[in-house]
């Protein structure tokens, strides 16, 4: 945990007590802070004051004895409409701030020096928070991770010298922290996402933004027309910028073609890394992930060759792209993560020989937007309520079959592409579907693959899976 000592005898407003929640009450009472919490939910207020943490309904607090609100990242703070609590704070001229932005003064009072690399994007932050903390941790450094992709970041271990932070960061979170300033800031990508909370694209944008804009060196995805502006105006302001690319040349930063990571300098290229057989980042986007990756730890002065050395044992993210099984020619491929076409999209274009695992609960607009793929796919095999309506998208241009539960799509799969003489094969399943149908979340949807090709009468022992 890390103590919260910025806020020593101050009292604080806390709404929101879920996982992150909880985790900034705790470590602002560790700290010595006045902590009072509140959430909608009775079982978590009561789960707080088990805890011995203060717990009051924050309409009856003095709101003028209050330094700070500080909000849970899923609380509303300006879409649809702002939470109550905000209304009350601003009433009352109190900050408004999050967990994320608490890390940041603590760092800065203990141990400023302590290395900050900070993720957003639309996509694939994730994806490289992870491989950020692999590459630093397998150059041998003390690296803690966290945020946006599970462990609050109030849960890792103080700031101290040569201890380095890996935090993904929601557009949430960067919402809620205004002095957010990273050793090294990456902003991936940007696609529609959030509207609900952000009102419009530009908004979005802008928050994604603040990110970069508050690094002292600035890592920034330009495959898209939004993020490529975002670079154009950091570096007006003089900010010092290297721009990533997975799907396009570059003249000045790091970009993948063709299974190799290119550095180029006032047009001069030369190769870096290589990618290529590196099965968890296959395709254009973890060549993204991978040129961001690089350019942070070479932001940090870290050698070349160790980074590109480190790369090739990243195991990847679970449900994400995730090789869970080969035998022989044939991969096993859980990306139960793709909840709806955009991410299901990613996975069809990094394989050429397709057995695809789709259905579930359908998202607006289906799969229509994945026909570009459709040439790839051998055949479909679908599952849950979207199977009927998959079925007549992909009707005279994919061959299919309604296998119903997951459990028989992976052994129809299998028992057809075993006869398939495809140098290379992909069993995948990347959904394009919510899971809520058949299972509870995307991870037990996940797992339950895994399972289902452990199950099958060839599979590899549990020990040999990936």
């Amino acid at each position: 945990m890390i103590p919260v000592t910025t806020f020593e005898n101050q009292k604080v407003a806390l709404f929101g007590l879920g996982g992150s929640g909880l985790a900034t009450a705790r470590a602002l009472a560790a700290g010595g802070a006045d902590v009072v919490c509140f959430d909608d939910s009775e079982d978590r207020v009561k789960q707080a004051a088990g805890e011995g943490l203060s717990t009051q309904d924050l309409r009856d607090l003095d709101w003028a004895s209050v330094t700070a609100l500080v909000l849970a990242p899923g609380v509303p703070l300006t879409h649809p409409a702002p939470h109550w609590t905000v209304d009350l704070a601003r009433e009352a001229g109190v900050e408004i701030i999050g967990d994320v932005e608490l890390f940041c003064r603590e760092r800065r009072k203990l141990c400023p020096a302590a290395p900050l690399i900070a993720i957003t994007g639309t996509n694939g932050k994730s994806t490289t928070t992870a491989l950020v903390s692999h590459l630093l941790t397998e150059l041998g450094l003390d690296t803690q991770m966290g945020g946006n992709i599970g462990t609050p970041v109030l849960e890792l271990e103080p700031p101290q010298p040569g201890r380095h932070y890996v935090i993904e960061c929601s557009s949430y979170q960067i919402d809620l922290a205004p002095t957010l300033d990273p050793t090294v800031g990456i902003h991936m990508n940007l696609s529609p996402d959030h509207l609900d909370r952000h009102g419009t694209m530009d908004q979005y944008a802008a928050i994604k933004e603040r990110l970069v804009a508050g690094s002292k060196v600035a890592v920034v995805g330009v495959d898209d027309r939004l993020s490529s502006a975002i670079a154009d105006r950091l570096e007006l302001a003089r900010k010092p910028v290297c721009r990533i690319a997975g799907e396009r040349e570059l003249t000045d930063g790091i970009y993948a073609r063709h299974g190799r990571l290119i550095e180029a300098h006032d047009g001069a290229q030369s190769e870096v890394a290589l990618l290529g057989g590196i099965d968890s980042l296959r395709g254009d986007h973890n060549g993204q992930n991978a040129a961001a990756a690089f350019a942070a730890l070479r932001a940090l002065e870290l050698p070349a060759a160790k980074i590109a050395a480190a790369l090739a044992s990243f195991p990847g993210l679970h449900h994400r792209m995730e090789v869970v099984s080969r035998q022989g020619r044939v991969l096993f491929i859980n990306d139960s993560k793709a909840t709806n076409a955009d991410a299901a999209a990613r996975a069809l274009s990094s394989f050429d020989r397709i057995y695809w695992i789709a259905g579930g609960r359908a998202k607006s607009g289906g799969i229509s937007s994945l026909d570009e793929y459709f040439p790839k796919i051998a055949k479909a095999f679908l599952i849950g309520e979207a199977a009927r309506d998959f079925a007549k998208t992909l009707e005279g241009r994919v061959p299919h079959t309604i296998s119903g539960t997951l459990v028989q799509a992976v052994k129809d799969a299998a028992g057809e592409a075993a006869e398939d003489g495809a140098e290379e094969i992909a069993i995948l399943l990347s959904p394009a579907c919510a899971s809520f149908d058949q299972f509870p979340n995307f991870e037990l949807r996940g797992a339950a693959f895994v399972d289902a090709v452990r199950a099958l009468p060839d599979a590899l022992t549990q020990e040999e899976v990936a």
